[in-house]
């Protein structure tokens, strides 16, 4: 998918698509190791480089033709909240610039393709973010204490088209299991 920029974005377009070389799954964790809210969970290069090369988790880069990866996302398809939003990274130099606002709609075309839910956390500590998605559609549906670092709070929030059991209803019969291959969103009810 190709971005084009908007008055209030970068001169250049970007491209989002899935993760492809090791080079980039580097970059992806540089980034995500050096910047919040991973810096205050203690996250290290390698231990972001162990989630970005995680096979059940999908990865999509966000590319500017100059500078190479200016963001990225990482989503899970899978277990108790499927569509999650699990990570949202944007390079220093391209916040507040739309890259992140494109890359959550990314996302969520990608997501609502297999479920009614997106589902995103979001770090106390992180007003910005909040603010974001808040302005997006999502709506607080959770606060877990104390969860990732004490005396700070994971903010689950959720944006819906609909039930989950509408949605299942709407599957049609004949296709078991969804488009990576693990059980259709029905068989999770």
């Amino acid at each position: 998918m190709t971005v084009p920029p908007s008055p209030t974005s970068a001169a250049s377009a970007f491209v989002i698509r899935p993760l492809a070389t090791d080079d980039e799954a580097r970059v992806c964790a540089e980034i995500m190791s050096t910047t919040e809210p991973w810096l205050t969970f203690g996250r290290s290069f390698q231990q972001s480089l162990e989630i970005l090369r995680d096979p059940a988790r999908e990865v999509y880069v966000a590319l500017d033709a100059r500078e190479g990866v200016a963001g990225f996302a990482i989503l899970v398809m899978g277990g108790a909240f499927v569509g999650y939003i699990q990570s949202l990274a944007v390079r220093d130099a391209w916040r507040g610039r739309g890259l992140g606002t494109a890359l959550i709609a990314f996302a969520e075309r990608r997501i609502l393709r297999e479920t009614p839910n997106v589902f995103i956390c979001v770090s106390s500590f992180n007003p910005g973010a909040r603010r974001l998605y808040e302005r997006l559609g999502y709506q607080v549906v959770g606060e877990l204490l104390d969860y990732m670092v004490r005396g700070h709070s994971e903010i689950l929030l959720r944006k819906t088209t609909g039930p989950l059991a509408e949605h299942v209803s709407a599957i049609s019969s004949d296709s078991p299991v969804s488009s990576r291959g693990a059980p259709a969103t029905r068989d999770l009810l």
